[in-house]
């Protein structure tokens, strides 16, 4: 099932540029940051949110994981949590916990935060170069990979529980919503969908296949490696994307691709539906500014204007409120919206 959703409004995809174009981002950070961003020593590799909404983290390359009250943008609420010791990869809360974080590195460790008391509650070592991370809708366990192998891991034990080598090569993977199918995306632009916790092809193709072909059904979306995948809160579609420079949008019903977003530079690192499902937007490698398009029309709808290409996006869980890192620097927009 996909979460209950709280909106406090709903907007068309007519009001979307009235309302969002006065609208100006709010800056996250301090001097020393920015000059380093600039510099392009401090580049945000993940964003996350935490499931109220309440609390924003990030990860960067230069080993620095922090965590941001949306509503005090001063580095001095700000909180940084210490411990990896090579560039962070991928972060994500607990979805069931609003202060529990989790976070993976080049140093093949997984950390687990309780980001009150800013102390690491566990961690796992011994993953590799680690950079994929899904936690199951449940928040009793998770997903970590690195390229050919995926690792089944508790927020409460330090060992691994099970690994599953992977034919190719995989990238950023995702859960469905009812926590028993996995998206895994690989390096041949294909996204395979696994059963959890077995990991076993739950789809199969309904005709004979050739001699040392794999009967497994599998997603078809790219032409080039397919990068990371998402579903939308509604649980109609699965958003990915890939080095291609677009995205594609899949019905979870019949598994055909409805639409295919284009207005994109660049590898997609990152999609992030509204808590609605009814935008997305995609984060990427080249280019500047962020294009949102209507899930369900597949018109654009935005262009949200950046100084720099923008890897890590997220929607806010509970309102219109986007957080992404340009040039090094986390920024939000949206939060003055409800003041308008």
């Amino acid at each position: 099932m996909a979460p209950v959703m709280r909106p406090k409004y709903t907007l068309t995809k007519e009001k979307f540029p009235t309302y969002f174009g006065p609208l100006k981002s709010q800056p996250y950070s301090d001097s020393s940051s920015v000059s380093r961003a600039l510099g392009g020593h401090h580049s945000l590799r993940a964003i996350a949110w935490n499931p109220l909404g309440s609390l924003v983290a990030t990860g960067s390359v230069d080993k620095t994981l922090r965590v941001w009250n949306p509503e005090k943008p001063n580095i001095r609420f700000s909180t940084e949590l210490k411990g990896h010791s090579a560039p962070i990869e991928k972060i994500a809360f607990n979805p069931v916990k609003d202060a529990e974080l989790c976070s993976i590195s080049n140093d093949g460790v997984v950390k687990f935060w309780d980001v009150r008391t800013k102390a690491s509650v566990n961690e796992v070592k011994g993953l590799g170069s680690a950079r994929s991370l899904a936690w199951a809708p449940d928040g009793s366990s998770l997903l970590v990979g690195n390229s050919h192998e995926i690792f089944n891991i508790s927020p409460t034990q330090s060992t691994i529980i099970s690994s599953h080598q992977q034919p190719v090569e995989t990238n950023q993977m995702a859960f469905c919503w009812g926590g028993k199918k996995v998206y895994i995306p690989s390096v041949e632009g294909k996204i395979r969908i696994l059963s959890y916790p077995e990991l076993d092809p739950i789809f199969h193709k309904n005709y004979t296949v050739d001699p040392g072909e794999t009967s497994e059904f599998m997603l078809k979306g790219h032409t080039a490696s397919c990068t990371t995948v998402e579903p939308s809160p509604t649980g109609k579609y699965l958003a990915t994307g890939g080095a291609d420079s677009t995205i594609s949008l899949f019905d979870t019903k019949d598994w055909i691709c409805h639409r295919t977003i284009t207005r994109i530079t660049g590898t997609v690192k990152s999609i992030s539906f509204t808590f609605d499902g009814s935008y997305v937007v995609g984060g990427c490698d080249e280019g500047s500014g962020l294009e949102v398009t209507h899930t369900e029309s597949g018109e654009h709808v935005h262009t949200f204007k950046t100084a720099g290409p923008c890897e890590a996006v997220a929607w806010a869980p509970t309102k219109y409120c986007l957080a992404y890192g340009d040039v090094g620097v986390l920024r939000i927009i949206g939060l003055d919206g409800d003041r308008k």
